[in-house]
């Protein structure tokens, strides 16, 4: 599992996911490959998640909204992990793929939802930060020698990781 290749999957694929891939990729770079898809993309990135990429000094071009179909075709490159990144709790659907990879679930809130430019700006420095905790801790596993079972708990234990700083639930 070299790298241990990642999909990240929202509805739009315009804000969280692509968060999730360009953090992972600029964090992960040689360990890790990310990609990211919607099941209903907007077809468009959003501006904030790319100022905000920017802003951390991540790279901020190159992204596109696009579907999680290109993943389940024939010559889509082999997934070790899916984690989608939608909010239950705001009732959002998320998406179902299947295959042989493990899934997991990393909710947060919609930081495109906010309004007004200061509260947009600030939502999406706070989803950045809790998915850059998220995928250190990531990081910290050795994804490569792990059995299945234990990557997937490692995977639902990150899930628990909430709020501001550092905080946990």
């Amino acid at each position: 599992m070299y790298p241990c290749r990642v999909l990240f999957i929202c509805t739009g694929n315009s804000a969280r996911s692509i968060l999730s891939e360009a953090t992972l990729n600029h964090l992960g770079k040689g360990r890790f490959e990310a990609f990211s898809a919607g099941s209903k993309p907007t077809g468009r990135v959003n501006l904030h998640a790319l100022e905000q990429l920017k802003s951390t000094g991540m790279p901020g071009e190159g992204f596109a909204s696009k579907s999680w179909d290109r993943f389940a075709d024939a010559g889509a490159p082999p997934l070790d992990i899916v984690i989608t990144v939608c909010d239950n709790a705001a009732n959002e659907a998320c998406p179902v793929l299947f295959g042989d990879f493990v899934k997991a679930h990393w909710g947060l809130p919609d930081p495109a939802a906010a309004q007004g430019d200061r509260a947009l700006t600030e939502a999406f420095r706070q989803a950045h930060a809790l998915i850059v905790r998220r995928i250190t801790a990531l990081l910290q596993l050795p994804v490569e020698t792990m059995p299945r079972n234990a990557l997937q708990e490692a995977l639902d234990q990150i899930a628990m990781i909430t709020g501001n700083d550092g905080e946990n639930a």
